[in-house]
């Protein structure tokens, strides 16, 4: 599921990204890498701020439609 979907409380772990490769590095240099996990601080109509290696990161809704994450059960 795209993390624009994911629900406020959960944790999950980056699948893969899309877009072209400056979109990809972009989320790269962010952390957002496959294999990576992170804990949804919030979400708002698609806008997600996230917890990712101990530092809160604010992400549009463009830009977590483009990381696929799962859920961690």
């Amino acid at each position: 599921m795209p993390l624009s979907v994911a629900r406020a409380g959960e944790k999950v772990i980056v699948f893969k990204t899309g877009g072209d490769d400056s979109i990809r590095q972009h989320l790269a240099d962010m952390g957002f890498v496959p294999g990576t996990s992170l804990n949804v601080i919030s979400q708002h109509s698609g806008d997600v701020i996230v917890n990712l290696k101990e530092s809160h990161l604010a992400i549009t809704k463009q830009l977590a439609q483009k990381i696929m994450v799962t859920e961690v059960r």
